[in-house]
């Protein structure tokens, strides 16, 4: 007995249709910021990446449209315009929300809590990896390691960092992004929209009022490194004696001061299942 194409999930339709142009006003202007993006690169198809992000802050997402508007202005081939924005995450193939909210669940982040904060946000609206709240403001997403480990578990609003996390915390920060409360990130600049964000990414002024100045750090355990070069401050050390006395203890460990704060977990804040006061495994719901 044979299957039809049909019932083997097979389409044998007419090629895809070629991408519908922007509107001339709108390709006008995206040209307009392709011509200031291009001039930066010696090589015109280096472009391709801020590119990327301009058509992104367009629409939201990489339509085609826009990954033929690049290969255009670039003169580039769609697949090799596609190849490039498939590979990177942070260029979104289909329509998002307003607010990209990734949870770090990375392995450090995964065991100080990060799975768990994804789950209840799963649960919380509903939603699963990769997918929109029903009102377009919120796309939830779990992303690999976004380099602040020392403020784990991590969530990222438009890459914006939102340190040391709870469920409940992350809760209520979703719920606040829906309801167009304002949110302040741990560090850096206060958020905007994706649209917005991605024509940053692209290489534009944000003009926003002291947004620049309001720019993040890493954490005090990322700079160590750096301390110890300026010749700032000594680092937490195990020091291993030659020719001590036999029996006595060959390990001495530098304490760092309160002032050192070489992690977060030993500065004077509140922080999630690193903290003594949650114990060991899945971070739990306040008042469980």
């Amino acid at each position: 007995m044979t299957t039809s194409s049909s019932e083997r999930g097979v389409s044998l339709g007419m090629p895809e249709l070629p991408a519908p142009a922007y509107p001339d006003d709108v390709r006008a202007r995206l040209e307009a910021d392709a011509r200031e993006i291009i001039a930066r690169y010696p090589d015109s198809r280096s472009a391709l990446l801020p590119l990327l992000h301009l058509v992104q802050a367009q629409e939201g997402h990489v339509t085609r449209t826009g990954m033929q508007f690049c290969a255009d202005v670039l003169g580039l081939t769609t697949a090799e315009v596609t190849a490039v924005a498939t590979f990177y995450t942070m260029y979104r193939r289909r329509p998002s929300g307003d607010y990209q909210v990734g949870v770090c669940t990375n392995t450090l982040c995964a065991v100080m809590g990060g799975d768990a904060i994804f789950e209840s946000l799963q649960e919380h609206l509903g939603l699963g990896n990769g997918e929109t709240t029903d009102d377009g403001k919120v796309t939830l997403e779990h992303i690999e390691c976004n380099a602040a480990c020392d403020f784990a578990p991590v969530v990222m609003v438009n890459w914006e960092f939102f340190d040391n996390q709870t469920p409940a915390s992350a809760k209520r920060l979703v719920d606040d992004l829906r309801a167009g409360r304002p949110v302040q990130p741990t560090r850096g600049a206060r958020l905007c929209t994706f649209k917005e964000t991605a024509r940053i990414l692209a290489g534009f002024p944000d003009e926003r009022p002291g947004a620049v100045e309001e720019g993040g750090s890493a954490g005090p355990a990322s700079l160590v490194g750096l301390r110890l070069a300026r010749g700032e401050a000594a680092s937490a050390r195990v020091v291993h004696p030659r020719g001590g006395p036999q029996g006595e203890p060959q390990d001495r460990v530098h304490e760092p001061s309160p002032a050192e704060h070489l992690s977060s977990h030993d500065a004077p804040q509140e922080t999630s299942a690193s903290d003594p006061s949650h114990p060991t495994g899945p971070a739990a719901e306040e008042g469980e």
